[in-house]
């Protein structure tokens, strides 16, 4: 593998011409060990109130893929329907390299990942500004890992996240780089020293995702397999799971609530889900279902939508040790885009560009519209809008009600597979060479 670096890496402000070398330090610095002998019980108590805290009182914040609550759905105000030009355009901001990474937003900063270079071992992370538009800071970092990706994705293919305080970039690279919201290092962890096998040619896209102090990231290939939990506040790897050694491309997703007092993230496979303790990995149930390795869950207080036999729901109560079967519907199939969850609807875009609306109680179909184009970018809901970005560029936007009815249709010019954010009426749009905020002027 061309240039596989000895050191993880860290960087200075922008200004410095090249990437600082540091030595990879996986056991991080003796301040974030300070205070770690906590009970594991009032520390998975207290640190699941701060996070509804925090979603609570930063409702505006888009802090993972697909949102805060994981189901491309924002309460509040839609952006504008339309844009073009200087209307509606609040600013358009200059990007380094390339990206199929999505946006998110966290108290008043923009932030997104790049990565550069002939062979995309260069990774970036940069914050901007919601107001202006202007670069706030940039990092850079060398790649650890595989850095070989079809054309069509990047190393910066993983959206980033954030639990309010601090900012994980993953990367295909298998980089897992956590900074606070000044940009300043916290830890670095470069998973590949550990599995070198881990990647395919297509390259790995899975999100991570933060609850109970713990950041996870699920890592599927042909090659090592396995998904891991990170302590937010040391990068030290609270456990470790093995999966199946085949591609995958899905997301974990957290349950929200609490079920016999733990929280859930589940991970999904092309064999199935499987149900683990947030903090310490403990397997709790296993559902066997053919999902699609592409799109991701979706998930609401008590129910489960997969991307299987088209879109099948599963009841999982909170009393519920496993889900049960609750619907399957084939006339909702998305592919390769997630399913939406909003209110008492689900929403589903195919690969022909056709964006269905279902029931969330059975999954019977209520409407179709055709929007066309293929959409990896995962739409999102908005007030009563929905947002749709195919690969093209192009944009539709869907008044939703009884019928769904196309209200708006844009085009920012340049191809676009990441998916849009959405905070405080603004939708934040990216390319690979750009970022747009999109609002009301």
């Amino acid at each position: 593998m061309h240039n596989r670096k000895k050191n993880a890496m860290m960087t200075l402000p922008a200004s410095c011409p090249e990437p600082v070398r540091r030595p990879l330090s996986c056991p991080p610095a003796a301040e974030h060990l300070a205070g770690r002998r906590r009970s594991c019980g009032r520390r998975a108590i207290a640190a699941w109130v701060v996070i509804l805290v925090a979603l609570t009182n930063c409702g505006a914040d888009w802090l993972q893929f697909r949102g805060s609550n994981g189901a491309s759905d924002s309460p509040g105000i839609a952006p504008p329907d339309s844009w073009d030009g200087n209307e509606n355009i609040a600013w358009r901001a200059d990007l380094p390299g390339r990206s199929v990474a999505s946006p998110i937003v966290v108290k008043g900063r923009v932030i997104v990942t790049s990565s550069s270079g002939a062979h995309q071992d260069r990774l970036h992370v940069l914050a901007y500004d919601v107001e202006t538009g202007k670069q706030i800071w940039h990092r850079q970092f060398w790649a650890t890992g595989r850095t070989l990706t079809h054309p069509f994705s990047a190393v910066a293919a993983p959206t980033p996240a954030s639990d309010g305080k601090r900012i994980f970039a993953f990367y295909s690279s298998n980089d897992l780089a956590c900074l606070d919201l000044d940009g300043n290092l916290l830890w670095y962890r470069g998973l590949a020293f550990d599995f070198p096998q881990a990647g395919n040619d297509i390259g790995m896209s899975s999100s991570p995702i933060v609850a109970d102090e713990t950041v996870m990231v699920q890592i599927e290939s042909q090659g090592e397999s396995f998904a891991t939990g990170v302590d937010v506040a040391t990068g030290e790897t609270r456990w470790r799971v093995d999966r199946a050694r085949t591609p995958n491309w899905t997301s974990p997703v957290v349950m929200p609530g609490r079920r016999g007092g733990k929280t859930i993230v589940i991970l999904q496979s092309g064999s199935g889900l499987v149900g683990h303790d947030v903090h310490t990995g403990e397997e709790l149930w296993k559902f066997e279902l053919p999902c699609q390795t592409t799109p991701s869950l979706a998930v609401t207080e008590d129910r489960i939508f997969v991307p299987a036999n088209g879109l099948t729901a599963l009841d999982l109560p909170s009393d519920a040790t496993s889900p049960s079967l609750a619907w399957n519907s084939s006339q909702l199939n998305p592919y390769p885009a997630s399913p939406i969850v909003s209110g008492d609807r689900v929403y589903a875009v195919n690969s022909s560009g056709v964006l269905s609306c279902g029931d969330l109680n059975d999954g019977k179909r209520l409407w179709q519209v055709r929007i066309g184009g293929r959409h990896w970018s995962t739409p999102v809901v908005a007030g009563d809008r929905i947002f749709c970005v195919n690969a093209e560029g192009q944009a539709k936007v869907v008044q939703l009600g009884e019928t769904g009815t196309v209200v708006g249709t844009n085009d920012f010019g340049e191809a676009i597979k990441g998916s849009p954010a959405v905070s405080d009426g603004a939708l934040y749009v990216r390319s690979d060479q750009h970022l747009w905020k999109i609002a009301e002027k």
